[in-house]
């Protein structure tokens, strides 16, 4: 940045936009079309052009802007990528999660690190690239529901493969410290429905228990979980090193003297590879179907098993030769390479051939918690990274 007022101007407008970001109650799930609308204002009084994506009810909405080069080459496009959800607020807070405060040099508030700070330094350094001579496009993307398995970023990756959107470098600023993130496992997330037949307890071969059905189920993905652990690769850069899987409850019945006729389990998987979870699905489909379920209809024909995606988020895999990582290490001078065990969106654009890199200000240590706070520094960090990324991005 050119002089010290106007680094210090910029990083006064992101903390305003912060600001406002936070005040925007972007809960997964809910409507976030305001926040959009602000974003997409800003950028297009910018010249940028842009298209949103939908969910079925158009209540939640992805946006996808567009800086264009002055003077297009041949460098890659860069996107600048942020979800816009935040997950819910629980009890104990010390400040309005949804008004941003300033104590010492931290900025507390819902969202503040994971991750709208990374949106508001992208809409505070926007106008420098507006003005720049770009000879690249610069990309804003800023989607939602990311926290309940990424739901709303695949619709926006099927509209960038039809507008032929598939090339390019992708910096996704999830809370990383500014440290490069190149690889996370995938995250799958199933609820399972059981449906059996009610009665007394006192005659239980007159009815169908659907906890008890349901019981076995998930002793089956304990089963299937020791078997996930002997396919661990060998040179897997994980901890741990294999595929994972989860029992995250079982729900049913109604009394203690009651037949269960209802149940169903929430579990998870997080697959080192793709073909764990599709080995880990055919076993258990296999187990429910073969097995389950004809002793289910022998008593009650109508007995069900039904299994529920709720999302399969995409693992992101290490690429040695990374565009992404390049750029961001030849940015910030650090060339050191870590992985992480939460899930991002990041794997997604990898799909399509779009070099990509986790990177972000804050620290993941704080996201979802009470009193979520940003260090302030941490916004200065991704700003100074803007800074190199137009230096990068100009006709020379």
């Amino acid at each position: 940045m050119s002089t010290e007022n106007s680094s210090d101007q910029l990083f006064n407008n992101s903390v305003k936009i912060l600001t406002d970001l936070i005040s925007f109650k972007t809960i997964s799930g809910e409507d976030n079309s305001s926040l959009i609308n602000y974003c997409d204002e800003i950028l297009n009084k910018l010249g940028a052009t842009s298209f949103k994506t939908f969910d079925d009810e158009k209540k939640r909405v992805n946006l996808f802007a567009t800086l264009k080069a002055k003077k297009p080459s041949n460098k890659k496009p860069i996107i600048l990528s942020g979800h816009t959800d935040v997950v819910p607020v629980s009890k104990g807070w010390s400040t309005d999660p949804f008004v941003a405060t300033i104590k010492d040099d931290k900025l507390f508030g819902r969202g503040s690190c994971d991750m709208k700070g990374f949106i508001a330094c992208t809409l505070a350094f926007a106008p420098i690239y507006a003005k720049a001579n770009l000879d690249r496009d610069i990309h804003f993307s800023y989607t939602f529901d990311e926290e309940t398995a990424c739901i709303g970023a695949p619709i926006l990756i099927e509209e960038l493969k039809k507008r032929g959107v598939k090339d390019g470098i992708c910096i996704i600023g999830e809370p990383t410290n500014m440290k490069i993130i190149d690889a996370h496992k995938g995250c799958y997330e199933y609820t399972t429905y059981f449906e059996g037949l009610a009665g007394h307890s006192s005659a239980p071969h007159k009815g169908v228990s659907a906890v008890e059905y349901a019981s076995r189920y998930v002793n089956k993905l304990i089963e299937l979980r020791e078997e996930l652990k002997e396919r661990s690769p060998k040179d897997s850069i994980f901890d741990p090193p294999h595929s994972t899987l989860s029992i995250g409850g079982i729900f049913g019945g109604i009394a203690h003297n009651v037949i269960a006729d209802k149940c169903h389990v929430n579990w998870e998987t997080r697959p080192v590879v793709k073909e764990d979870g599709v080995f880990l699905n055919a076993k258990i489909d296999k187990y429910a179907n073969e097995i389950l379920l004809p002793d289910m209809k022998k008593v009650f024909p109508n007995a069900s098993i039904k299994k529920k995606i709720i999302g399969e988020v995409t693992g992101f895999d290490r690429d040695e030769k990374s565009n992404a990582c390049e750029l961001v290490s030849s940015l910030t001078g650090d060339n050191t390479r870590e992985v992480v065990s939460f899930g991002t969106e990041a794997g997604l654009f990898q799909e399509i051939g779009i070099s990509t890199v986790v990177c972000g200000p804050g620290s993941i240590e704080q996201a979802h918690k009470i009193d979520e706070f940003i260090i302030l520094d941490e916004l200065k960090k991704c700003l100074s990274l803007l800074d190199g990324i137009k230096e990068k991005s100009v006709i020379n």
